[in-house]
């Protein structure tokens, strides 16, 4: 980094804002902003807020000007020994290269916590990835286990199908057999157009030793006995009384 490109910042952890106009300075090498710098400095004695050096000293904080001007310049060392500027110089110089060591140190080690953080997340998006590559692999399982479920659900569904479809087709197989019995039955009434009977209970004998027909074939061995043997069918024979022994009494 070069000295020239560089900016001093506010050495408060709070701030870290780029220097500009009036900052404060410390005999400890530190620097602040005109806002944190009057804040920390205002009691006293005096505390540096970064490494909590006691500034009892009247040159010990100083609030100077970041960008005096050309008089300011001009002046501000004309008279002194040459000794006496190189050793300011040389003081000046020193706190700046410190700055400059400070930041890089601060830059360095917020890389590190920022490469460790790296890694941390690395780790954690490795471990991340591994999960869900076996949670991929159970749901690839999952979906291979229903696509099968769903071929075989498909077979059911057309062996079922198929099945229906033979019941239709049965179903219309019959309709059109009944359909065609009804066509038949109408065409016979049509060319008959006698009335149908009914049984009343009275049938009319077509022989005297012939049966109704509602009666069966039973019956007609009865009917099939002709007037002699009915005759001695409905023969009954009369117990003989004995005269002896009457029911009525005789006065």
């Amino acid at each position: 980094m070069s000295a020239s490109k560089y900016t001093l910042q506010c050495n408060s952890h709070k701030c870290r804002a780029k220097l500009s106009g009036f900052a404060w300075v410390t005999a400890c090498s530190h620097v602040f902003c005109d806002h944190h710098g009057s804040e920390a400095f205002s009691r006293a004695p005096s505390i540096c807020p970064v490494c909590s050096t006691m500034l009892s000293g009247k040159l010990d904080v100083l609030r100077t000007e970041l960008a005096p001007s050309e008089q300011y310049k001009a002046m501000v060392l004309v008279g002194l020994q040459p000794e006496t500027v190189l050793e300011i110089s040389h003081n000046a110089l020193v706190f700046w290269t410190y700055q400059v060591n400070q930041e890089r140190l601060l830059m360095e080690y917020n890389l590190s916590r920022a490469g460790g953080q790296v890694l941390q997340m690395e780790k954690f998006m490795t471990q991340q990835n591994q999960s869900r590559e076996l949670e991929l692999n159970a749901l690839r399982g999952e979906i291979a286990s229903l696509k099968k479920l769903l071929e075989e659900y498909k077979l059911k569904y057309n062996e079922v199908l198929e099945r229906l479809n033979e019941r239709n087709r049965q179903y219309q197989k019959l309709q059109r057999l009944l359909d065609s019995l009804r066509m038949h039955t109408l065409g016979m009434e049509e060319k008959d157009p006698t009335p149908p009977t009914f049984p009343t209970g009275l049938v009319k004998q077509h022989s005297p030793h012939s049966s109704p027909s509602f009666l069966g074939p039973e019956v007609d061995r009865f009917f099939s006995l002709g007037p002699d043997n009915a005759k001695t069918f409905f023969q009954f024979s009369t117990p003989t009384r004995d005269r002896t022994h009457s029911f009525i009494k005789k006065n």
